[in-house]
């Protein structure tokens, strides 16, 4: 169960019904526990009061209690939930975000975002299923790497996917990870710089971190700080990268000497290093939020709930998620 959010209204929203928002928002929480937290006053617009047909305006701010269902769905998606189910309905599920130019997803961890070897069903490939009536199909602007979970921003029009994707390459655009990771870092937090080159290998491409003006290196940033840890074992690290290089948080998890944890490309441990009992060896990192330019005005800032997987470590660790301030 999540904690306290206060979400922005968008302009998409204006003039709905605050009982219609929630159904739209919360689909699993009934009328009768709504109307409890309404006269409770624990659902506030901009701070106030509220009934169920009042009517929100966009830029109003809702307050969300702690809610017993998930947000825009009614269970966890997982890649294996999804299978079989119908493209447009599991688009629908992973949904966080939508006004005329923009769409945000939660992308599952094991869902691929664009098709590949070995990949039979993409985001890209299901976004079909979203073609509106001029026949333009939504539009990536940015990646995520199959195993890592979290928020992932689509463009509805053309014009508005280069304003999304110049706001990633001027770096205007803030991005922020969840990660648990091997060990305990050096430092509490810090900047982590380095230059990095893919390489072939037999199990893919993988990247390395190069010498400064190694032919074919880029530059990498990342920055990170330790949210929680488990004694000397495990750390919670909050990761934001500077720049938007392959696997970069993930290689420079492990360029300071803790990986993350079930990451099948860059996690070595020592042989007498035991995988920790009840967490599952599957790729532990998430984007969590994004805080990017609209392409009209204003922001849209979306946070993304943590998926199953990763949900069940912090239980395991007693890792709070409050700890990971979202302000």
């Amino acid at each position: 169960m999540a904690g306290v959010e206060q979400i922005k209204i968008d302009d998409g929203e204006a003039g709905m019904r605050l009982d219609r928002w929630f159904k739209v928002h919360y689909p699993g929480l009934g009328f009768g526990h709504l109307q409890k937290l309404l006269r409770s006053g624990q659902i506030r617009i901009d701070g106030g009061r509220a009934k169920a047909d009042s009517r929100v305006e966009p830029g109003q701010t809702v307050r969300v209690p702690p809610l017993p269902v998930d947000k825009a769905g009614d269970g966890p998606l997982t890649a294996k939930t999804i299978r079989g189910q119908d493209d447009g309905d599991v688009l629908r599920k992973m949904l966080l975000h939508e006004d005329p130019k923009v769409l945000v997803f939660n992308k599952p961890s094991g869902l691929a975002v664009q098709g590949g070897s070995g990949v039979t069903r993409s985001v890209d490939s299901m976004l079909e299923a979203w073609r509106n009536k001029k026949g333009e199909k939504p539009r990536l602007v940015h990646r995520l790497d199959r195993d890592t979970s979290g928020v992932l921003v689509v463009a509805r029009t053309r014009l508005a996917a280069m304003k999304l994707a110049e706001a990633f390459r001027e770096r205007e655009t803030k991005k922020t990870y969840w990660a648990l990771v091997k060990g305990v870092p050096p430092k509490r937090e810090d900047k982590i710089s380095t230059w990095l080159i893919k390489e072939q290998t037999d199990d893919g491409d993988r990247m390395r971190v190069a010498r400064h003006g190694e032919k074919g290196a880029d530059h990498a940033v990342s920055y990170y700080r330790v949210l929680e840890q488990a004694g000397q074992t495990l750390s919670w690290l909050e990761m934001e990268p500077y720049t938007g290089r392959t696997h970069q948080l993930r290689v420079h998890a492990a360029y300071i000497g803790c990986p993350i944890i079930g990451d099948p490309k860059y996690f070595e441990a020592d042989t007498n290093w035991d995988f920790p009992g009840g967490i599952q060896n599957r790729l532990h990192l998430h984007a969590r939020r994004i805080i990017i330019p609209h392409p009209d005005k204003g922001v849209i800032d979306v946070t993304a709930p943590m998926p199953p997987h990763m949900r069940q470590s912090w239980n395991l660790l007693g890792f709070d998620e409050a700890n990971g301030s979202d302000e």
